[in-house]
């Protein structure tokens, strides 16, 4: 870089002129991408850019010339984010005496004592909690404007303040201004990225079934929220999912209410085309849409009919809600544990994600919301629950509520523990009830909880060992018939 000998300040204010672009992260943030026009002249240059969100993070700015032919060389970077408003004029002008307009025709001098600003406020995030602690103290304290009139104060404006020229430090938006070092003299459109807060997308899926069977159709929506302070016209957007990890600063103990969201949508719905992306997949909206500031939009990303699917009832009859935090020396020798029992039984939903299903998209997490036709033709909802992140090809497998004409009814009926030779035995009998007019398959789901070293020396049924310490029956339980399965562990140590 040459030695400056004379700084030559080519004052520059710059918008957007190019279409912007937005990744959007399921964890609360974005980068976006914009054109910066820069008309540079040879030595160091001040640059202004007010097209920035008020949530980005300056330090992740990266200003570029994608084209690689100019060198950008940025000596200093600054960001304000304390736009005009009326509380910050007053605080500029304290002490000071302007006009205010009480009515049309009147105008009153007032001396501004006190303005009642309290400044930074985006500070708290970042400076800890006896920072927030002297914030708050402030507002608390001088929150309310002073403003002398005719030699008397009183609390509150007297009008709406008149305010004199201010001059060119002052900012409307949110700025980033450069200092930017030149060797030669030149007009290019520069790139500018940067991380910011302020937007999210979520996933919801609608899965609706005819009146009888377990067919179903799915229609998946993406759902993107802007408040990052900035409207994005066209603007190309993509969507992550995945966890990306970040640095998480300590979570502030002051908390800002969130602002009522306005909702909106293009009337046109824009296809989504997927890819794997690193370790993460990324949506690209293939039409460019306007996201507006305090926007909330939806976009319909997946559609799928004939999707087949079954309904698989669990019976998962032990409570052992009540035992947190028992050791295992406790749990197996007290007679008491396991033996409270939960009498519904559950009702779930599985389909597979594969291109033979009419999937076979990666699907972000989000929400399953079930429907189902009724004989009128209406539909009806019958249950909903959420998925985590799923490539092509995985099961899905979601609860949807608890069956009304199943009944679950667990007990013990044996219980013997010996100490000295380090064994212990214990039965039980659960009884499955079926309501309906159809028979009904039940996975009954038992807890080998006494010890990690035990096996079954009696059973009615057939199992399977589902894992360590799980077994699992299947039974069939014809319409209002009783079934009973029964069991008998032998535990060792």
């Amino acid at each position: 870089m040459k030695l400056i000998s004379v700084l030559l300040l080519s004052i520059v204010s710059l918008g957007c002129s190019a279409q912007p672009a937005l990744t959007i992260y399921n964890q609360d943030f974005a980068v976006v991408r914009d054109t910066v026009p820069l008309d540079l002249k040879a030595g160091v240059n001040d640059v202004s850019y007010s097209g920035a969100t008020a949530h980005v993070e300056p330090d992740s700015v990266i200003l570029r010339d994608p084209t690689g032919q100019h060198a950008v060389d940025i000596l200093e970077q600054n960001y304000r984010n304390d736009p005009v408003s009326q509380d910050l004029l007053l605080s500029l002008f304290e002490g000071k005496t302007i006009g205010f307009e009480i009515s049309q025709d009147k105008i009153v001098q007032g001396k501004i004592i006190r303005s009642g600003y309290v400044p930074h406020y985006s500070a708290m995030d970042s400076f800890g909690d006896e920072y927030q602690q002297a914030q708050m103290t402030m507002a608390s304290e001088g929150g309310q404007p002073i403003i002398e009139v005719d030699g008397k104060m009183q609390f509150d404006l007297p009008g709406k303040p008149l305010f004199p020229d201010l001059g060119d430090d002052t900012i409307l938006k949110p700025t980033l201004n450069w200092l930017i070092q030149s060797d030669d003299a030149g007009r290019f459109d520069a790139e500018i990225s940067y991380i910011t807060g302020g937007f999210t997308w979520k996933a919801d899926y609608n899965l609706v079934s005819p009146e009888t069977g377990d067919t179903v159709d799915l229609v998946g929506w993406v759902t993107l929220d802007n408040q990052s302070g900035k409207t994005f016209e066209n603007a190309k957007i993509k969507l992550m999912a995945g966890e990306v990890n970040r640095v998480q600063p300590p979570s502030p103990t002051f908390m800002r209410q969130a602002e009522t969201l306005a909702i909106g949508g293009a009337a046109f719905i824009p296809p989504v085309s997927e890819k794997a992306f690193d370790e993460y997949h990324l949506y690209t909206l293939e039409r460019p849409t306007t996201l507006r500031d305090r926007e909330t939009k939806q976009v319909e990303f997946v559609h799928a009919e004939g999707v087949q699917s079954k309904t698989i009832y669990v019976y998962d009859g032990a409570d052992l809600s009540q035992y947190g935090g028992w050791d295992p020396e406790t749990i197996r020798e007290n007679p008491d544990y396991g033996t409270q029992s939960n009498g519904k039984i559950r009702v779930m939903r599985e389909f597979v994600n594969s291109k033979t299903n009419h999937l076979g998209m990666a699907l972000p997490r989000g929400r399953l919301r079930f429907y189902r036709r009724d004989s009128d033709g209406q539909l009806e909802f019958v249950g909903e629950d959420e998925i985590d992140h799923t490539p092509a090809d995985e099961t899905i497998r979601v609860t949807t509520g608890n069956a009304f004409d199943l009944v679950g009814e667990r007990r013990r009926t044996n219980f013997h523990v010996d100490s000295n030779n380090h064994q212990a035995e214990e039965s039980f009998e659960i009884k499955l009830r079926n309501h309906k007019k159809e028979p009904v398959g039940i996975r009954v789901v038992e807890h080998l909880y006494r010890w990690n070293n035990w096996e079954i020396t009696a059973h009615s049924d057939d199992f399977t060992k589902t894992d360590a310490q799980t077994i699992e029956f299947r039974v069939q339980v014809q319409p209002d018939v009783e079934k009973a399965v029964t069991y008998t562990a032998h535990y060792s140590w």
